[in-house]
């Protein structure tokens, strides 16, 4: 599952200080963030739907990675940068200049194929990451399914 990102040539991060470093890189151009997971229901759609955005023509700078469960500290220390937004993985945040513009969250992938969510994440690139790219107050998300669980927090529809 980890070889799934890191033959494409997205970089892991295995520890606090590999994390700390990638988010000094991160603090000019654009960095897709990812955070893995062994999720077999959201995690096998993610994982392909990256490998489909890596072949848009308009690309972030830099590619990342942490395995949640698996690179505690390397998570917790991703997770801490990116305070505000519900914790779930598989995740994925696209920064730009060292601020997430752009977040699919666990509710975003599930139940979704990898054809759909990479449409997302190359409509965030176009967005973001070209020379006239956008910059926004809050993160956007994907538009996300019609919930079931309609009148629950957002926090707990992430990880239901």
């Amino acid at each position: 599952m980890r070889e799934e990102l890191t033959r494409l040539g997205v970089q892991e991060l295995r520890t606090a200080e590999e994390v700390e470093r990638a988010l000094e890189a991160a603090e000019t151009g654009t960095t897709l963030v990812v955070i893995n997971s062994v999720c077999g229901c959201a995690a096998a759609n993610a994982r392909p739907a990256v490998a489909l955005a890596m072949q848009a023509p308009v690309q972030p700078d830099r590619y990342v990675t942490v395995f949640a469960g698996q690179d505690l500290e390397a998570t917790a220390r991703m997770r801490e940068h990116l305070m505000g937004i519900p914790p779930s993985s598989p995740f994925m945040a696209l920064l730009k200049d060292g601020d997430p513009v752009y977040i699919v969250e666990r509710r975003h992938i599930e139940g979704r194929s990898a054809s759909a969510i990479a449409a997302d994440l190359v409509q965030a690139f176009e967005k973001y990451c070209g020379t006239d790219a956008a910059a926004g107050d809050e993160p956007e998300r994907p538009d996300a399914p019609a919930s079931r669980h309609e009148g629950l927090p957002s926090t707990f529809r992430s990880i239901l």
